[in-house]
């Protein structure tokens, strides 16, 4: 399994033959195919037991109902831990592309995943406006699309150009831009209310508008 996610993730689906799994994995076709009827079952199997492995490893780590904006830059670092580590994160992203327009079924599987993630996200902003942490006027479906579109962004440019991009880096951006979205008008707000109205309070208040 661990084999066939690492010829996915480098030749991607129409790239990679049972052919070139067999023969990395020092087995023969036959052993192969004892498992699995075809590639793409092959294909299917790896990505469920790797997603299924990553969405416990994010409900068992976060912790959203003590500390959202904790829980938030928790998910992005296991996102570089894992991306840095293993393929796993880029054999999901390659597929993902390579799936828009040549597998369907796939393409229906990645939608599935994404879903779940941003819906999982969503819900943590939702914790965090019910706690006053993050303000209660951002839509918290679209704050989950920002910060998924932020790590997938960052990860893809990570792989594309690594000596120039540090991922780690990157995704401290991603939460540094999102944290300032779900809190700046919060934060305005104190300063209000602990008695800035002088000219240079109303200059700031028409900038920030």
């Amino acid at each position: 399994m661990a084999i066939a996610i690492d010829c996915f993730a480098r030749y991607g689906y129409q790239g990679t033959s049972i052919d070139r799994i067999a023969s990395a994995a020092g087995v023969t076709k036959g052993a192969l195919y004892y498992h699995f009827r075809d590639k793409e079952e092959l294909l299917f199997a790896a990505v469920q037991d790797r997603i299924t492995e990553f969405e416990q490893r994010i409900v068992g780590t976060v912790s959203p109902a003590t500390d959202p904006a904790g829980a938030l830059a928790e998910i992005a670092r296991i996102c570089v831990h894992i991306a840095t580590k293993n393929n796993l994160r880029r054999f999901i992203l390659t597929l993902m592309v390579e799936a828009l327009d040549t597998n369907p079924r796939l393409s229906d599987a990645f939608q599935g995943i994404l879903r779940r993630f941003r819906s999982y996200l969503a819900g943590i902003v939702r914790v965090g406006q019910e706690q006053g942490v993050f303000r209660d006027d951002i839509d918290a479906a679209l704050a989950a699309q920002i910060f998924a579109g932020g790590v997938i962004g960052a990860e893809l440019q990570h792989y594309q150009d690594a000596e120039r991009v540090d991922l780690a880096v990157a995704m401290d951006g991603v939460v540094a831009q999102l944290m300032a979205l779900l809190t700046r008008d919060r934060d305005t707000n104190k300063q209000r209310r602990a008695g800035g109205s002088g000219v240079g309070s109303r200059r700031h208040t028409r900038k920030e508008q």
